[in-house]
């Protein structure tokens, strides 16, 4: 069991139900520039689950699209060089402390037509917490369990054009994270359960420069996240991580045996900034989330931060990677992800490999450990893999006739 982790589950369960609890007293407040980071309920969607852009720190809008484009941005499905791809990915989280969280992942999709190709795709991501022991501040025992998380995403993309095209994707969240904890401070916990929805767009352009050289340049935005909020009792209800991403690669051929990649992303989420209150019978300084509607939190997100244009501007998170080919087969991956230390302050650098044998692809991904304590982070020297299938046909079974949409 995850005695270690107890106190940790019990703390995000409370911060995410209890109708006060989310408030947390600071010693500054935060117009003076303390810590003032934006948090939601249910983080685990905006864990990276792609082993390749794992590996190029955590880019994915705008790279050439396989089976994992279902996360990263859907427009960019039809755009799919084979008609079937299924993919599987398996994360270990918190790795130096417990063995048994994790984050699971599975995508495919299905492409169709010839004048305007479309693409039907689908994921399922889960995220374990392992056995969890829950303790009060007195370390008296409040029940254990297994809390998990898991979302189902249905999408639909469309090229509009030779080089545009845009998809449309609907996702159900389930999170029961306070499973067989007991009722304490009057408060029933209970599963909670919301629905979100991805919309975005890919642009992408190949230039022949001679028989062998050719270079590529993609662009991507996307909104995810949009949908619902999320309750996990009757006395509140929290933000789901809405996000607003926007990305740009770059390919390069330089001869029909090597290739080079470089790609940039940058993400904002759309959730209220908490903002600082002052007890005036205690003369402490209280922060808290504000109260706001979906539609109003998301455009606000943009000028609301206390400390003006210069904290708005901290909000915004940057990655960048670079991959190498040679021969299409192998390839060499590194990347660094960048958070303002006022935000979350993660920071770090990723590399990994892939390796592509005709249907076959293997990504593996390693995040290079920075920071300690609390700054820690939960992926540090943990090696991530996804193993990933595409293919142009379905196999039939013997004197069985193809379909008239085999080729």
């Amino acid at each position: 069991m995850a005695k270690i982790f107890a106190s940790i589950g019990l703390c995000f369960i409370a911060a995410t139900a209890a109708i006060d609890v989310n408030a947390q007293t600071t010693a500054k407040n935060n117009l003076n520039g303390t810590t003032n980071t934006v948090t939601t309920a249910v983080p685990f969607l905006r864990i990276s689950p792609d082993a390749r852009s794992g590996a190029m720190g955590d880019v994915g809008i705008a790279l050439s699209p396989d089976a994992n484009a279902q996360y990263w941005n859907v427009a960019k499905m039809p755009f799919v060089e084979k008609k079937y791809g299924i993919s599987a990915t398996y994360t270990p989280w918190l790795k130096d402390i417990v063995p048994d969280i994790f984050l699971a992942y599975l995508s495919g999709y299905a492409k169709f037509g010839e004048k305007t190709p479309q693409t039907i795709s689908a994921s399922l991501r889960y995220f374990s917490l392992g056995e969890i022991s829950y303790t009060d501040i007195n370390a008296n025992s409040l029940g254990t369990g297994k809390p998990n998380e898991y979302a189902f995403d249905l999408g639909y993309s469309r090229q509009l054009s030779p080089y545009l095209s845009t998809g449309l994707s609907f996702r159900y969240i389930h999170s029961a994270i306070a499973t067989g904890l007991a009722s304490t401070s009057g408060i029933d916990y209970k599963p909670g359960n919301a629905f979100g929805a991805d919309l975005g767009i890919y642009y992408t352009k190949t230039k022949d420069i001679d028989d062998f050289r050719s270079s590529n340049f993609s662009f991507g935005a996307v909104l995810s996240n949009v949908g619902t909020k999320i309750a996990y009792s009757s006395t509140r209800k929290d933000f789901i991580p809405i996000n607003l991403g926007l990305g740009a690669a770059y390919s390069y051929k330089m001869d029909e045996y090597n290739k080079i990649v470089f790609a940039l992303d940058i993400n904002k989420l759309l959730v209220p900034t908490p903002k600082d209150s002052v007890n005036t019978a205690t003369g402490t300084t209280v922060r808290y989330i504000p109260e706001k509607s979906v539609v109003s939190g998301m455009f606000g997100s943009f000028g609301d931060a206390p400390g003006g244009f210069s904290e708005e501007l901290k909000e915004y998170q940057i990655s960048v990677g670079a991959e190498y080919w040679y021969q299409n087969q192998f390839a060499v991956r590194a990347g660094y992800f960048y958070e303002d230390k006022d935000k979350g302050n993660r920071k770090y650098f990723t590399c990994g490999l892939g390796v592509k044998y005709n249907i076959f692809n293997l990504n593996f991904a390693y995040l290079i450990p920075s920071g300690s304590g609390i700054n820690r982070n939960p992926l540090s020297n943990t090696l991530r893999f996804t193993l990933m299938f595409e293919f142009d046909k379905i196999q039939k079974k013997e004197g069985e006739e193809p379909s008239s949409s085999t080729p």
